[in-house]
């Protein structure tokens, strides 16, 4: 289980309400997402409060009659019995859940859900991370009747929420809906929140911890050891160390404003595709990081037009971001954080932004994809950040990390692919506003894209 952290509104405990209510135990939950990312406390507060009792089967540090137990699971009557007995809690049939916390842990009691969900006695939600990773997977058969949501840090208006504000995003979005500029006092104190987050960032853990000292330099502790954890999990998972150092170079790689991540910048020589595509593979199943691919021919239907050896990579929180960027330096030196929140970040590290933009643009259900082409004099690339599909349109985002003088992608793009194009958005720090066609947005309402 993760440690006993205060419990915050997220948004994926109307998803589980949902999942309960259509499905009434048709299938188990399963609810993936990187460690440390509030998995084990929202499915106990969610079992807390809709059922009427429960167990929490932590595989991370179960007791070894768990294990035997799960070694005649084909006896279910008895393998029920012997966790009321294990864990002193009386379940009711159709009014209790159990919790498998960290299923990956024990393949053997994932490839059962199917029998479980089919006795339909109780509920069952599974919790987990690195999910695909082929020892985790070896010699089973996946279950067909899971029900799977992902979880990602916290969301912006989560973290508002976390905050006491449950107001902000809202009036953002009527003001978002209506084209309404804010004004320039009102943008700068909103983009001073979004700094905080930014900072911060959606990890439940560093958020407890900046309610309770409001002193970044606690916080940005907190996010070194879940950036520890993580680097323990790739050693496992990968003893060459590879894994950690891709994960590790993100920072360095977008400040090199490259048209794709660099492995062989990272790893020296290149490694075989097939090792390759492995140790790209494990990375995302750690769901610690976004990848965006690149889009070859920019359309309605981007996944068909997608070269998956072509892509960037973006740390899942943007929080954790920050940390790994200035991984050498104590925080105590570390000026990024004044600088960020008195809006003096340099130019050159406009990436924070980047890397925010993806954060928010996947935690509201969107895929990641870009575009790079050679601009006429064949020297530089344009460059669109990302591309959503909207409809039977596609649009096109620039970010910058502070105001804006031109837009040569945008332009660029629009003249390339006009009959295609929705929306253009330039993703900025100003308040918003049109130029032209242009729809200039203040990065704290990239969600609403």
């Amino acid at each position: 289980m993760e440690p006993n952290y205060r419990v915050f509104r997220r948004k994926i405990y109307d998803e589980m309400l949902e999942w309960k209510r259509s499905r009434d135990g048709a299938t188990a939950l399963l609810i993936k997402g990187a460690r440390r990312v509030g998995k084990s406390t929202i499915v106990e507060e969610f079992a807390r409060n809709e059922y009427e009792s429960y167990i929490v089967v932590d595989f991370a540090d179960a007791p070894q009659a768990v294990w035997k137990a799960v070694d005649n699971i084909s006896d279910r009557n008895n393998f029920f019995m012997q966790l009321q007995f294990i864990y002193g809690v009386t379940l009711r049939e159709r009014h209790s859940v159990i919790i498998f916390d960290e299923i990956q842990k024990c393949p053997a009691l994932r490839q059962a859900i199917k029998y479980l969900v089919k006795d339909h006695r109780y509920d069952f939600i599974e919790t987990g991370s690195l999910l695909s990773i082929k020892k985790n997977t070896k010699d089973i058969v996946i279950p067909s009747e899971e029900t799977r949501l992902t979880m990602y840090p916290m969301d912006y208006e989560e973290f508002r929420w976390a905050l006491g504000d449950s107001a902000t995003l809202p009036l953002l979005q009527t003001t978002f809906d209506d084209k309404r500029s804010l004004g320039d006092a009102l943008n700068r104190k909103l983009m001073r929140d979004l700094r905080l987050y930014m900072l911060v960032g959606g990890m439940p853990q560093s958020v407890d911890t900046y309610l309770g000292t409001t002193n970044l330099a606690e916080v940005d502790a907190k996010k070194r050891e879940i950036i520890e954890l993580y680097n323990d999990d790739f050693q496992k998972i990968d003893p060459t160390g590879k894994v950690a150092r891709l994960f590790s170079a993100i920072p360095s790689q977008l400040l090199k404003n490259a048209s794709r991540f660099q492995v062989t910048s990272v790893l020296g020589r290149s490694e075989d595709k097939d090792t390759m595509d492995e140790l790209l593979k494990d990375l995302e199943d750690s769901l610690t990081v976004n990848f965006s691919h690149h889009a070859d021919d920019p359309n309605v239907g981007m996944p068909m037009h997608t070269n998956y050896d072509q892509y960037k990579l973006f740390v899942g929180d943007t929080g954790l971001f920050i940390t790994l960027a200035f991984w050498d330096k104590s925080v105590t030196e570390n000026v990024i954080y004044q600088k960020l929140l008195t809006d003096k970040l340099s130019a050159d590290l406009g990436y924070v932004y980047e890397n925010l933009v993806a954060q928010m643009l996947t935690a509201a259900g969107n895929r990641l994809f870009y575009h790079t082409w050679p601009t006429e004099s064949g020297k530089h690339n344009y460059e669109i950040d990302f591309i959503l599909s909207r409809g039977n349109k596609i649009c096109p985002i620039e970010v910058k990390s502070s105001g804006y003088k031109t837009h040569a992608s945008l332009d660029a793009f629009k003249a390339k692919f006009s009959s295609r194009i929705g929306q253009n958005y330039l993703v900025y720090t100003k308040d918003l506003r049109k130029d032209a066609d242009i729809l200039l947005v203040p990065a704290y309402m990239t969600m609403f894209l």
